[in-house]
């Protein structure tokens, strides 16, 4: 296979840090990176890096993992303009938005709804992220989640199942046939197409008692859980994402003391959302809280049409430093290697031996301009699997 050396780094993220500076970064100060076919063989300082096929100068740039988006929402049609109009000039947000984005879903044609997550995927790979998870949630019946999640499978192999977004309108008045639907003939329609299975857990969608019944008959067809989790208000999502080894709790924006302390002593990543409370107007997450008490932290977009419409990374690394309390360190970590934990993958989100080859050259000489210089479109170059594609 053939070999590539970037040289004349200016500052290398690992996420090693047996590396470099040893710092959760692991930062390696005028470094190199070689990539042989779809993994990195090599890391360390540039004048030591061995002969390659091929040479790429990175002319005193940073370079960093790939970003890992581990929550978004991208197979829909519509967006929501009317409704964030109307928020922006003093009307809450609550889950209800969500069936206007159902009715314009149900109604749009399988290649529409591919056209768009191939569009939003775009606009985030221009950004640096190479990994995405995506769910499906906006059709509610049988037909419409499966065809959705068969749409964002051609995309992704990090597909979840959320027809347990909100209780389909369909059964307005009949909130436990739903959940009856959605563990029985949806789940069987939509297993074959996932790796994960979500819920939202919150007032407005579905209870404690609900979320626990549609998460266990998931794990009983093979998919892990994830949960949307305390994000409008107190609730029993992060203690239920615990309770079954869920891989991520999202949003995370009201803890209690019990809560913080449960994720701290789990494998539960806390998924923080800040492009959702930028769009809202909500209270910002307590990332200092969660890092002080030793719970893992990850930054996602939440790309929604509803109450995050952003595919941006690196704008909610600024978001995560500005507002929650974050470290420019701990927001890049938190939004590459904490990424990857969220979907339990240590193939990405580091850039050591064995990794895959997924990286992102800034037009800067540190990483720290990601929040610095926030808006600013740094990302010169992405690099996935190897193979430059930005």
């Amino acid at each position: 296979m053939t070999t590539t050396a970037i040289t004349h780094i200016s500052a290398l993220v690992t996420n090693d840090p047996s590396l470099g500076d040893e710092s959760p970064l692991g930062l390696i100060q005028d470094a190199a990176v070689v990539i042989e076919g779809d993994r990195v063989v090599w890391t360390g300082a540039s004048s030591k890096a061995p002969a390659t096929d091929n040479a790429v100068d990175a002319g005193g740039r940073a370079v960093l993992p790939g970003f890992v988006d581990s929550h978004s929402h991208l197979v829909f049609a519509g967006d929501r303009t009317q409704e964030f109009n109307a928020r922006m000039s003093g009307r809450p947000y609550s889950a209800g938005g969500i069936r206007t984005t159902v009715a314009a879903t149900r109604a749009a044609t399988d290649e529409q709804l591919s056209a768009n997550v191939a569009r939003y995927l775009a606009e985030a790979l221009r950004q640096g992220t190479t990994t995405f998870e995506t769910k499906s949630g906006y059709g509610l019946t049988v037909e419409d989640e499966a065809r959705a999640l068969r749409v964002a499978a051609r995309h992704t192999d990090e597909v979840t199942f959320l027809g347990a977004h909100i209780v389909s309108p369909d059964y307005a008045d009949d909130p436990a046939g739903y959940v009856d639907l959605v563990t029985g003939p949806m789940l069987d329609a939509c297993a074959p197409y996932a790796r994960w299975i979500d819920v939202f857990c919150e007032r407005g969608a579905f209870d404690g008692d609900q979320a626990r019944a549609i998460l266990t008959a998931g794990r009983a067809r093979g998919l892990h859980p994830r949960v949307h989790a305390n994000q409008l208000g107190h609730g029993p999502g992060v203690q239920l994402a615990v309770e079954l080894d869920a891989a991520s709790a999202d949003h995370c924006t009201h803890l209690t003391d019990a809560d913080v302390d449960a994720l701290a002593q789990s494998d539960t990543v806390a998924t923080l959302l800040p492009g959702a409370e930028f769009s809202t107007r909500a209270p910002w997450p307590d990332a200092r809280r969660l890092l002080d008490a030793g719970a893992t932290v990850a930054l996602s977009t939440d790309c929604n049409p509803g109450s995050s419409f952003t595919s941006s990374l690196p704008f909610c690394v600024a978001l995560a430093v500005r507002d929650m309390g974050m470290t420019p360190d701990e927001a890049l970590w938190s939004a590459t290697a904490g990424g990857a934990a969220a979907l339990r993958r240590d193939d990405i989100g580091r850039l050591v031996p064995g990794a895959r080859a997924d990286l992102v050259i800034l037009d800067a000489p540190s990483h720290v301009h990601l929040a610095y210089r926030p808006g600013v479109p740094l990302v010169r170059e992405v690099w996935r699997a190897g193979a430059r594609v930005v």
